[in-house]
């Protein structure tokens, strides 16, 4: 498996600083939150992304995806959130990342069923330029939609290989859903795996990782025992908790952590 963090962690952050951070504390990839706040997001025109790409080459760091905000089963019309999403496939594509992450937001206004379905025609109409541009939409267990059952009701409805899960192991505990019931969910429709630590269900400030509650050991070994060979990405939440420790001085702790638990795994 290989390894990433995501600008979460570091708001604001220019790249060929994000990009320092990654080389000297082994990382293998960025993602890369897609909103005005951050350097990179649909706004910014060719000349920017053209820049950005050869930052990444550059430095031999990989762009994992890009996190963005569209919120496919919301309430309302089909089309703003259908070109929220294409934005965000357009810019990954100049990027040359291969993901673009969208959350389910469904309304507390809507059956389970009808949020259901509007996400499944979103995405399956966001699916057909998804393929032509080469990127992948991951949907994230989060949310209306936070654990892999959830989330699989929505990717079985839309059947297409370019819409797939992101599985966030924070949202997937909070709805106590077991690992290994997560995994048998979303495994055909995998994309990456987000992982990070919290205090407890009451406290998700975020945390090193393994100073916290999550499964973190439970969720390595059975990716591994599995034969899952794709990306974890560090979601370090500290865009949203402004006391949490600054994310560079873990980064280093956080990637052996995780290569531990992957040798031990292995």
């Amino acid at each position: 498996m290989k390894l990433a963090f995501s600008t979460l962690g570091v708001p604001g952050l220019p790249i060929p600083d994000v990009l320092r951070l990654a080389a000297a504390h082994g990382y293998h990839g960025v993602e890369l939150r897609a909103h005005p706040e951050e350097p990179v997001h649909p706004g910014i025109d060719l000349s920017r992304r053209a820049d950005v790409a050869a930052e990444f080459k550059a430095a031999g760091v990989e762009i994992l995806g890009l996190a963005g905000y569209a919120r496919v089963a919301a309430p309302g019309d089909d089309e703003p959130v259908l070109q929220e999403i294409r934005e965000l496939l357009e810019l990954a594509r100049d990027l040359g990342a291969p993901f673009i992450r969208v959350f389910p937001g469904g309304g507390t206004d809507q059956s389970p069923g009808e949020a259901d379905a509007t996400a499944a025609r979103r995405l399956g109409t966001a699916a057909e330029y998804a393929a032509d541009l080469g990127v992948r939409i991951l949907l994230e267990t989060h949310d209306s939609h936070r654990t892999g059952a959830d989330a699989i009701r929505v990717l079985g409805l839309v059947g297409h290989p370019r819409v797939g899960a992101l599985w966030d192991v924070m949202h997937t505990w909070l709805g106590g859903e077991q690992p290994g019931s997560t995994y048998a969910a979303l495994s055909p429709h995998l994309g990456y795996v987000q992982v990070k630590d919290i205090a407890s269900a009451d406290d998700t400030t975020p945390l090193p990782l393994g100073a916290g509650v999550l499964p973190l050991t439970e969720c390595v070994e059975l990716l591994s025992r599995e034969g899952w060979d794709g990306w974890l990405c560090w979601e370090y939440e500290k865009r949203w908790y402004e006391s949490a420790a600054p994310l560079p001085g873990l980064l280093g702790a956080g990637r052996e952590h995780l290569s531990r638990l992957l040798n031990e795994s292995a």
